[in-house]
């Protein structure tokens, strides 16, 4: 009886870990047009991130409010997470503001290679030949996608954008590395270092590009607004993908976020009308197929 009141239990934990991802995948495939209005509207990506993070932190923070005691017991290793994690999201963001969409997606979307290679070098974790061979076809996916010979004769991105993209991909598969060794850390803890990171690294990019940071009194109605339902889907997407990367390992969780390619390449399509051509779609369905290939070789 007991037995079968805890296997219940674990079914319902991982159902809402697997949607919580699926949500958070949701968020991101869609969020970059909020972003790309909030640019068109005069403010970069940076400052966005910054003003949208700032009320994502004050909403949690007023809700979180009796939690606020122990956070001066927290050990160092969260302020390491937030750093990597805060990056990775800023990257992302300012990479699909002004590249495109699908092509940012995909080099984002190599974080499963990442991955793999995290574990074999920095967990000693040994590789499998499945492992070797997903990063061969992650390899190769990047090698279709990128190749240009008119641009260079190397397959490197073609703009920061893209290069922002690689770095968000390698960022998020450290994240999620490290998430999922912090089983001392509440979901709640890594929700905010989350947050924070990004406010932290936001202002820092702002400080270091000499960005022009908008007067709060400039903004609209209409700007806080769109900046208010961001900082929402910002604190209902992490919290739910903190519990999911916990309850999940990440490589299967690298999978399940693939989905976030499909909103995009929809939304990307009708939104911002944008088409891949016949090498970005052989090279991403490479990446795609290595990153289900990763995650069997971890099951």
């Amino acid at each position: 009886m007991k037995n079968t009141e805890q296997l219940k239990n674990n079914s319902a934990s991982q159902s809402i870990a697997i949607f919580g991802l699926l949500f958070g995948a949701l968020c991101w495939g869609i969020i970059w047009f909020p972003y790309r209005l909030m640019a068109e509207a005069g403010m970069a990506g940076a400052a966005s991130s910054f003003y949208t993070y700032s009320i994502a932190i004050m909403i949690a923070g007023i809700y979180f409010a009796k939690h606020w005691r122990g956070i001066f017991e927290l050990p160092l290793s969260i302020v390491f997470l937030g750093v990597v994690a805060g990056w990775t999201n800023l990257a992302y963001v300012l990479a699909v503001i002004d590249g495109e969409v699908m092509r940012v997606m995909l080099l984002f979307y190599l974080s499963p290679l990442w991955t793999l290679i995290l574990a074999h070098f920095w967990l000693k974790e040994k590789t499998s030949v499945k492992g070797y061979v997903a990063i061969a076809v992650s390899l190769l996916g990047a090698f279709v996608m990128l190749y240009n010979p008119y641009v260079s004769s190397l397959p490197l991105p073609k703009n920061t954008a893209e290069w922002l993209a690689l770095s968000a991909g390698i960022g998020f598969s450290l994240t999620n590395v490290l998430t999922r060794q912090s089983t001392h850390l509440s979901v709640r803890a890594k929700s905010f270092a989350v947050w924070v990171g990004v406010l932290v690294m936001s202002l820092a990019y702002i400080l270091l590009s000499n960005e022009v940071f908008p007067n709060p009194h400039t903004l609209t109605m209409t700007n806080w607004m769109v900046m208010i339902i961001i900082a929402i889907l910002l604190l209902a997407a992490t919290v739910l993908v903190q519990y999911g990367v916990t309850k999940i390992p990440a490589t299967r969780a690298s999978v399940i976020f693939l989905f976030e390619l499909v909103v995009a390449a929809i939304a990307s399509y009708y939104l911002a009308h944008e088409v891949m051509a016949l090498n970005e779609w052989v090279g991403g369905s490479l990446i795609v197929l290595a990153a289900i290939f990763a995650a069997s070789e971890q099951s």
